[in-house]
């Protein structure tokens, strides 16, 4: 694989690190091991930083610190350098009389981007900036390679991406952001569990792959010599556990899909599906509006946001709107006209969509609803009553067997969940995977597998049960008012360098 070449002013940079490195190998360990932190820099600000010198110097607090040296001023016989560790930064005030002419000599020829280990005492600086006054410094790891620009930090979007480790180094805005992440996905796990429900592991290695319309990635298991798929949705897994006998079942799940890349699709998503038995869809909606709500209060410390420059609120109920009423509502038609197939025909051709001739009255409402309303759901709503011909694993209802009780929520124009009632009927479910598999048959690639053994636990009996899938990656995007999927998953799927 060939990498792209580096400016000639870098690779004479990195050449002469690389001299510098060689000379420090000679003089003994180069990359020594043996040195603890005892302090981390945002705990140092949190604790002393209120404090005047004059009250902060007679106290003598000694401190040890590590990390990587971001800036330097050099002057004769006394130095400024920031260290940034995992918390944040803090300020070194290095001098030649405090660690000895040798050290301050050698501190000299180090560079920015070097790893550091520091033990000294605190003092305020003029400018009232909490600093440690060195008395012992140590280079711990040679950085090899300039950091770029220190004040653009990254500005190719694509570079941040692929070399998110130097990303994380010059932009503390996207350390925040992973941070948040980390927080609300820690909080969503245990806010599952408050509310009952069981963290489980099911395979992502599927013999079949099944639980979305979607395309798989495909390897081979040599010893078993057969086809795998890796798992497009853990949905029928999670419906086993739930026949089982686990009345309350969730996974935050890696899933794959091997379909288009865009600023809302990686081809390795996260996303977390959870199933309750005795619940129906209209349950799901209740709880799925908590748990979106408690994630952004717990990122951010508020469930109302701003996404784009534009506010999103989480803190009122979500509406609510059949895919019929959201024709009435955002797509300017009329009760009777939402309900003509020939006005939804010439809309859905309008809007450059030609509808198959074979869809039926509640296809074409969800043909037009994806092509023109969908985009304009900015606040949050769920759409419901979806047609039994979208939805095949999804229970129909009672009261019009044409529709399912399933739902999707929208916010910002985009799809952030999906759930239903389940079809816990054995012999509905196997005559629904028998027309996905005569789909296939025609060619459809995202149609479904007949998975015979998910048909076989069904007919042992599972409860009445209600199921739904959030998409996590997108969620953060939206607690982190991120525009793009990219900037919420840490090592993004990208094409090959070079």
């Amino acid at each position: 694989m060939s990498h792209p070449t580096p400016p000639p002013d870098e690779n004479h940079l990195i050449a002469e690190r690389r001299e510098k490195l060689a000379a420090i190998r000679k003089q003994g360990i180069a990359f020594p091991n043996d040195f603890k932190p005892a302090h981390r820099a945002a705990a140092l600000v949190g604790e002393h930083g209120e404090k005047d010198n004059e009250t902060l110097e007679p106290l003598a607090v000694t401190v040890s610190v590590a990390g990587r040296m971001m800036l330097r001023r050099v002057m004769g016989k006394a130095s400024f350098a920031t260290m940034q560790d995992a918390t944040g930064q803090i300020q070194l005030y290095v001098t030649r009389d405090g660690i000895g002419e040798e050290a301050y000599a050698a501190f000299k020829h180090w560079d920015l981007g070097d790893i550091l280990g520091a033990e000294g005492t605190l003092f305020k600086t003029k400018t009232g900036e909490l600093s440690v006054k060195v008395t012992s410094l140590r280079l711990l790891t040679k950085s090899l390679r300039p950091l770029p620009d220190k004040f653009h930090g990254m500005s190719d979007q694509e570079q941040k991406y692929r070399q998110r480790y130097v990303d994380l180094i010059t932009d503390g805005d996207a350390r925040k952001r992973f941070a948040a992440r980390s927080k609300a996905i820690s909080s969503i796990r245990q806010f599952m569990v408050d509310n009952g429900f069981m963290e489980v592991e099911t395979p992502m290695l599927h013999p079949i792959p099944g639980g979305a319309n979607a395309k798989p990635f495909v390897t081979h298991h040599n010893a078993l010599d057969q086809d795998m798929y890796l798992r497009i949705a853990p949905e029928l897994y999670l419906k086993r556990l739930i026949v089982g006998g686990f009345e309350r079942v969730f996974e935050i799940n890696r899933s794959f899909r091997n379909e288009g890349i865009s600023v809302r699709h990686n081809p390795e998503f996260t996303m977390m599906e959870f199933y309750a038995a005795f619940w129906n869809h209209h349950d799901l909606m209740d709880f799925t509006e908590n748990v979106l709500r408690h994630a952004a209060r717990e990122a951010t410390g508020s469930a109302t946001l701003s996404y784009g420059g534009q506010p999103v609120d989480l803190e009122p109920a979500f509406a609510r709107l059949t895919v019929r009423e959201s024709l009435v509502a955002h797509a300017g038609l009329s009760i009777e006209e939402a309900d003509d197939a020939e006005v939804l025909r010439a809309r859905l051709k309008k809007a450059g969509e030609e509808a198959p001739a074979h869809w039926k009255l509640p296809e074409l409402q969800f043909g037009l609803f994806e092509a023109v309303v969908e985009e304009k759901l900015w606040n949050p709503t769920f759409i419901i009553d979806y047609p039994v011909e979208v939805s095949p694993l999804a229970r129909a209802s009672d009261s019009n067997p044409a529709i399912t009780e399933r739902f999707e929520l929208f916010i910002t124009g985009r799809e952030y969940a999906n759930g239903f009632s389940e079809l816990n009927d054995a012999e509905d479910q196997a005559a629904r995977f028998q027309s996905q598999a005569a789909n296939k048959e025609a060619g459809d690639e995202e149609a479904m597998y007949y998975d015979a053994d998910f048909i076989r636990a069904l007919e042992y009996g599972m409860p009445p049960t209600g199921g739904c899938g959030i998409g996590l990656d997108r969620l953060m995007m939206l607690v982190t008012d991120s525009p793009s999927i990219r900037d919420v998953i840490l090592f993004p799927s990208l094409r090959k360098e070079g």
